[in-house]
C-alpha cells in the first residue's frame, strides 16, 4: 500500500508499506480521511518518544471496513486503545489508563497509524459512520472529543455558570477554534474571546466565530478578567498568559503539549486559588456525544477544514510548521 512515512525529523515521504494483517478481534479499514494533529507535528519535530521514525502517523482517521466485522460499512475510529479492565476503564476514565495508546504510535507497542490507505485497529474503536456526516468531515469528531472534554472539565470546575463567565480560549487551531465553538454553540457561553498570533488562521477563526478574535497581546485581554481560560497551546508563554489573565478563583484547562516545562506564577494560583487542570484525549462517551453533535451539524458547515491530497502530505506538514497554512485543520486523503 502507498502511506506518508515519518522518516526522519521534519522529513516524510510517500511510498510502498507494508499492508496490516489481520488479527483477531480487529478489522482492517480503507482510509477515506485522515487529519493532521498537534501531536503529528510534535512528531514531525522530534520531540514525542512516543513517535520514533519510521512510523505512519495519523489518528483522525475515517473509512470503510475492508477487512472484518461488518466488512462495507463505513465507519469513524476513535483511536484511543485501552485495555477495558483496569480501575479507569472500568469507571469510564479509560483515557487514563496506564495501557492506553494511539494509533500512529510505536511506544511502547507500535500501532501504525492513518496517513495510508489501509489502518488496522480493534474492533471496540470503530464506531458507524452517522448518516449525515461526510465521511471527509468525519476525522474532525477526534479532535472535537478532545475540546468537549476540555470544555466540560473546565465548566464543572467553576462555581458560577459557565453561561455567565468570561473565558478565553489561546490558540486558533482546531481543538482551540472547536472548543470556542463548543462554549458558544453548545454550552451558550456569550462572553468569549479567542486569542491567535498567526493572522491568517486569525481570520478564518474570526469568520467561524462570533466571539472576538483577538492577538495575544489586545489590550482587550486584560488582567484578572477571565473566569475560565482553555490553553490549546501549552507553550511556556501561554502558560504565563493565562496565569496573569485568569480571575481570583478561575480555572485554567491546560491542553497543548508543545512545552513541557517551564517558569509559571505558582504564587498567584495558591494565593488566589487557581485551578489549573490538565486534559489529554477524553472518555468513550466524548467521543460518541461528539458524533451526535457533528452529524446534526451543531458545529456548523465546517467548511474551515482544508483538504490535501496524502501524496502532498509532506508539503502541508512544512506548511503548518511555517506557519504558511491558515487553516486550523488539513485533511488528508488517500
Amino acid at each position: 500500500m502507498k502511506a506518508l512515512v515519518y522518516t526522519d525529523t521534519q522529513k516524510l515521504e510517500y511510498k510502498n508499506f507494508n499492508e496490516p494483517n489481520l488479527v483477531n478481534g480487529e478489522s482492517i479499514v480503507k482510509v477515506s480521511a485522515s487529519g493532521i494533529c498537534g501531536s503529528d507535528m510534535h512528531a514531525y519535530h522530534g520531540k514525542d518518544e512516543r513517535r520514533i521514525p519510521p512510523l505512519i502517523l495519523g489518528h483522525e482517521i475515517s473509512g470503510t471496513i475492508q477487512e472484518g466485522i461488518n466488512k462495507g460499512k463505513k465507519v469513524v475510529l476513535n483511536p484511543l486503545i485501552t485495555c477495558g479492565d483496569c480501575e479507569y476503564c472500568q469507571y469510564e476514565r479509560e483515557h487514563l489508563c496506564k495501557s492506553r495508546l494511539l494509533l500512529g504510535m510505536n511506544r511502547p507497542i507500535e500501532r501504525q497509524g492513518g496517513f495510508a490507505e489501509l489502518v488496522s485497529i480493534p474492533n471496540k474503536n470503530i464506531y458507524e459512520l452517522p448518516e449525515k456526516l461526510h465521511m471527509n468531515k468525519a476525522p474532525i469528531a477526534e479532535p472535537t472529543a478532545v475540546a468537549l472534554h476540555a470544555v466540560e472539565l473546565g465548566e464543572n470546575s467553576l462555581k458560577k455558570k459557565l453561561n455567565n463567565s468570561r473565558v478565553l480560549v489561546i490558540g486558533g487551531g482546531a481543538i482551540g477554534l472547536l472548543s470556542a465553538l463548543i462554549l458558544e454553540k453548545i454550552k451558550s457561553c456569550s462572553e468569549i474571546f479567542l486569542s491567535e498570533p498567526n493572522k491568517n488562521r486569525a481570520e478564518v477563526c474570526s469568520n467561524t466565530l462570533r466571539s472576538k478574535c483577538l492577538k495575544p497581546n489586545d489590550p482587550l485581554l486584560l488582567e484578572n478578567s477571565f473566569d475560565l481560560i482553555i490553553d490549546s497551546v501549552g507553550l511556556e508563554i501561554t502558560r504565563q498568559t493565562a496565569i496573569k489573565l485568569i480571575k481570583p478563583g478561575g480555572s485554567i484547562v491546560h491542553i497543548g503539549l508543545t512545552q513541557p516545562a517551564g517558569e509559571f506564577d505558582f504564587r498567584k494560583a495558591t494565593l488566589q486559588e487557581i485551578t489549573f487542570i490538565g486534559t489529554y484525549c477524553y472518555t468513550n462517551k466524548d467521543f460518541e456525544k461528539t458524533l451526535e453533535l457533528l452529524s446534526t451539524s451543531k458545529l456548523g458547515n465546517l467548511d474551515w477544514i482544508e483538504y490535501r491530497d496524502l501524496s502532498k502530505g509532506a508539503e502541508a506538514f512544512k506548511q503548518i510548521h511555517d506557519g504558511s497554512c491558515s487553516a486550523p485543520k488539513i485533511i488528508l486523503i488517500p
